[in-house]
C-alpha cells in the first residue's frame, strides 16, 4: 500500500464528501479509491469510513486518522518545498481562497506573487466564508482572503493580516452615459436603492446577510427580482438587462470597461466591511506561504491595486 497516496485519497474524500468526486479529483477510478481506503482500514485495524449507498462520513477512529493525514500531508509539503527551494527562490504550489466578492483582489495578488516568485504556482479558489474557514482548519488551504469580522467565532484558531475595507455601490445602467466605461455617480441611500429591481446574492452567502442588514438599518424591506450565488452574474445581470445590483468596490472595478454603467455610493448607512488574509495559527508555513505573507505585509501591492481601481480603500 502506498500510504501517502491513501492519505491523500482520504483527505480528498473529506473535502468532496462523495466517492466519485473524490476519485475524480485524485485522477483515479472510484473502485481504486475505495480499494485504497479499505487497505488503509486494514493497515490501522479500524473502520475509517461510514459506508451506505453513498458516503456517510467518518467513524470516530476515522476522524483521528483524517486529522493525522492532514498533518502528515502538510508536513510532507513543507519538507518538499524546503528541499526544492533556495532561500530567495521559493518553489511549490500555494492554495489560496477568497470569498467571491474579494476574488478580483486575490487574482491581482496571486499574479503579482507569481511574477515576483516564478517558482510558486498559486491556485486561486472562490469559496464561501464557511468553506474558507473549513479549508484553513483542515490545512487544505494555505491562505484565505475573507471577512476578518468572523474570526472571533473561530476561537483563535486563525491569525489575520488586514488588507482593505469594502465599500458598497449600487450598480445600474446609466440614464445618459457620457464617454466610455464606468461612471461614478452621486451617492444614493439604501432606502432609495431598495426601490430598484435588484439582483442580489442568495441568502446563504455571508455578503447577502451584510447587505440585508444595511437595508434593514435603512428601514427598507427588499424582495430581489433575481438571486444568484455568482458574483459574475451579479454584474452581468446589470450589463445585460434592466436590473441593478449592490456590489463592493472591487467588483464594481471589474466591470469598469463596460459602457453605459454607473456606480452610486450607498449611504445611510455607510456599510464598511474589513477584508484580510487569514491562515492557520498552529501549522508550520511552507516556503510558498512565507513568500505570500511577505507580500501581504508589503502595503505597496495594495496601494497599487487601490490606485488602479480608485474604488478600493486600504
Amino acid at each position: 500500500m502506498n500510504l501517502l497516496a491513501s492519505l491523500r485519497y482520504l483527505v480528498a474524500l473529506h473535502e468532496h464528501r462523495h466517492f466519485g468526486r473524490a476519485a475524480q479529483a485524485c485522477h483515479i477510478t472510484q473502485p481504486a479509491l475505495s480499494n485504497a481506503l479499505r487497505a488503509l482500514e486494514k493497515e490501522f485495524g479500524v473502520v475509517v469510513v461510514r459506508r451506505g449507498r453513498s458516503f456517510e462520513g467518518f467513524t470516530p477512529e476515522g476522524e483521528r486518522v483524517l486529522a493525522s493525514a492532514q498533518r502528515m500531508l502538510h508536513e510532507h509539503t513543507v519538507l518538499q518545498q524546503e528541499l526544492s527551494s533556495e532561500a530567495a527562490h521559493p518553489r511549490g504550489t500555494l492554495r489560496l481562497g477568497a470569498v467571491p466578492t474579494a476574488m478580483p483582489i486575490l487574482a491581482r495578488f496571486a499574479a503579482l506573487l507569481q511574477a515576483r516568485h516564478p517558482g510558486i504556482v498559486p491556485v486561486a479558489l472562490s469559496m464561501s466564508s464557511q468553506a474558507l474557514e473549513a479549508g484553513l482548519e483542515s490545512i487544505s488551504l494555505d491562505l484565505a482572503l475573507g471577512y476578518t469580522e468572523r474570526m472571533p467565532a473561530l476561537g483563535g484558531a486563525l491569525r489575520s493580516w488586514p488588507q482593505y475595507v469594502e465599500h458598497y455601490f449600487l450598480l445600474r445602467r446609466a440614464g445618459q452615459a457620457q464617454g466610455r466605461g464606468l461612471q461614478i455617480g452621486p451617492p444614493i441611500s439604501w432606502l432609495d436603492a431598495a426601490r430598484s429591481p435588484l439582483c442580489l446574492l442568495t441568502p446563504a452567502m455571508h455578503n447577502r446577510s451584510l447587505v440585508d442588514a444595511a437595508f434593514r438599518s435603512a428601514g427598507a424591506s427588499v424582495q430581489p427580482a433575481m438571486e444568484t450565488d455568482s458574483v459574475l452574474t451579479l454584474a452581468l445581470s446589470v450589463v445585460a438587462g434592466e436590473l441593478c445590483s449592490v456590489l463592493p468596490g472591487a467588483l464594481v472595478d471589474a466591470v469598469r470597461g463596460h459602457e453605459g454603467l454607473e456606480a452610486l455610493p450607498l449611504t445611510g448607512p455607510v456599510l464598511t466591511t474589513p477584508i484580510g488574509f487569514m491562515s492557520h495559527r498552529q501549522v508550520q508555513p511552507t516556503r510558498a506561504l512565507d513568500a505570500a505573507l511577505a507580500l501581504a505585509l508589503d502595503a505597496g501591492w495594495l496601494r497599487h491595486a487601490a490606485q488602479h481601481s480608485g474604488l478600493l480603500v486600504p
